[in-house]
């Protein structure tokens, strides 16, 4: 199961998230949001954010 870190909660918020729902966080992806700017007709892109995603396991009990 894949949960977002969601833009009104912090890591900690949603790692306590994951745990009420019954799981157990096993992987970390961390993935970069561009923005896409055209600066003298060329195109640059910059980063802006990041978006965190937290892989979970069911725990077993």
């Amino acid at each position: 199961m894949k949960f977002e870190v969601l833009e009104t909660e912090t890591i900690s918020e949603c790692l306590d998230r994951i745990q009420k729902e019954g799981y157990t966080p096993v992987r970390r992806i961390e993935k970069p949001i561009f923005k896409e700017t055209i600066v003298n007709g060329q195109k640059s892109y910059e980063p802006v954010a990041s978006q965190v995603i937290f892989e979970a396991v069911q725990q077993e009990g």
